[in-house]
């Protein structure tokens, strides 16, 4: 079967080289791709969020699945558009990637359903948000209410922070229209683990629980970014928070969406916060996190492309998804000034250097002059799997110390948390 991969960061790399194993598949399209996918898919110049060229390219190259990769094309009907000209697509339709394309609609659903999630209030008046976060005079997060490319979420610990978010996110208008509403919500304390899951409307299936990186500095410092690193399984995830979270969240979710009229088929990402009462919802994504996606991708034994048809088709409780034994980490290569303003076309050495068992997953990521260049803030995913964490951390750094290119940026405590007492564990440094 053909497959087009809709994206071309980090996420959908990881994606095309897990199909790309499937003895079902023949060709891979990617749209429109980057530099380490042009190496196993067949790159299109065609933009995510470009429907009606996506649709086109489909149908002209006969296309048996599309996996929509990022939220943007999701929330903005994708799927619903290749359904309607009887194409298979795996990915939520636009109704039901409302519940990450708006935080408000997602928070009212989880109150009408009981789906454990913190306390908010919406606003649409920076006025109004000012006068309520005064009369709160305690640590809050503010949100913006669209999507935001991850980075619209402001944790302030006081009100004078809290204050500057609305003011950044609906007068400066730093995330565009994604701020023309605010949600202020309760500052849950914890810590955040991620579970994604494969869901047909009916079935839910959850992954290993994994663990993002979103700050830009060690130590969870600095503003917020697309994700810095990840790791799975995540330990703070498991036992307990597991089967609560598949119990009260992920399955009473699914349920909520089809009663909203919103039937949901894809991969359902949950963020939680696991505080002293059980774990709570931070946010939902309609798709793969990203980078997320690169340990879990890695850890998956079954066949992905059998999974995703199941969930097209409805027949995922037919399927069994296992895992590999062992753990998975990812650490995010970015260029210099990420989050903010940075530059690009700066050749990325060291690339065929990486040791065994390090797989670098391009995210921004371009050729000029046959050379492999650097065309985003994030740059690279570099990710190891091995016996346990410790070990898939060392293994993820040595393959980082191969790689190189001007500006380049890292944290160096990914899976740091989930190591017992935490702190320095020898990682590698660069010379």
């Amino acid at each position: 079967m053909k497959v087009l991969v809709v994206g071309g960061g980090g996420r959908e790399h990881a994606l095309c080289w897990k199909i790309s194993q499937s003895p079902k598949v023949s060709e891979i399209f990617c749209a429109p791709g980057n530099a380490g996918i042009s190496e196993i898919a067949r790159c299109v110049e065609i933009k995510a969020s470009d429907i009606s060229g996506l649709v086109d390219l489909a149908r002209r190259e006969k296309i048996d699945l599309t996996v929509v990769g990022p939220e943007d094309p999701l929330t903005r009907g994708l799927a619903d558009a290749m359904e309607a000209q009887g194409l298979r697509v795996f990915g939520p339709r636009a109704g039901a990637a409302a519940i990450e394309g708006s935080k408000l609609l997602a928070k009212e659903i989880m109150a009408r359903y009981g789906i454990p999630t913190a306390r908010y209030a919406a606003f649409d008046s920076p006025g109004e948000a000012e006068r309520y976060i005064r009369g709160l005079n305690a640590p809050c997060v503010v949100k913006a209410d669209g999507l935001a490319a991850g980075k619209g979420v402001i944790v302030a610990g006081s009100t004078e922070e809290a204050l500057a978010a609305v003011r950044l996110i609906m007068i400066e208008r730093a995330f565009g229209s994604a701020g023309d509403t605010v949600v202020v919500e309760e500052l849950l304390e914890g810590e955040e683990v991620s579970i994604l899951a494969f869901t047909d409307g009916e079935t839910v299936v959850p992954m290993l629980p994994a663990q993002d990186h979103k700050q830009v500095y060690d130590g969870d410092r600095g503003p917020n970014t697309g994700g810095m690193g990840a790791y799975a399984p995540a330990p703070v995830g498991a036992g307990e928070v597991y089967s609560l979270a598949l119990e009260k969240i992920l399955k009473p979710t699914v349920r909520a969406l089809a009663a909203e009229g919103r039937p949901y088929r894809g991969v359902l990402y949950t963020g939680l916060m696991v505080t002293e009462n059980g774990p709570m919802v931070l946010e939902f994504n309609a798709r793969f996190g990203d980078p997320e996606a690169q340990p879990l991708l890695m850890l998956l034994k079954s066949d992905l492309v059998e999974i995703m048809v199941a969930v097209v088709e409805g027949g995922l409780d037919r399927v069994k998804v296992e895992w590999n034994p062992g753990a998975a980490v990812c650490v995010v290569l970015a260029s210099g000034g990420y989050p903010g303003e940075y530059r690009k076309g700066f050749e990325i050495h060291g690339l065929d250097g990486v040791p065994p068992g390090v797989t670098v997953f391009h995210a921004g990521t371009g050729l000029k002059d046959g050379r492999v260049v650097t065309a985003g803030g994030r740059v690279l995913g570099v990710t190891a799997a091995a016996e346990d964490i410790p070990s898939a951390i060392g293994l993820a750094y040595s393959g980082v110390a191969a790689v190189s290119f001007e500006g380049m940026h890292y944290r160096r405590d990914i899976g740091l948390k989930a190591v017992a007492g935490g702190g320095e564990t020898g990682l590698p440094q660069r010379p």
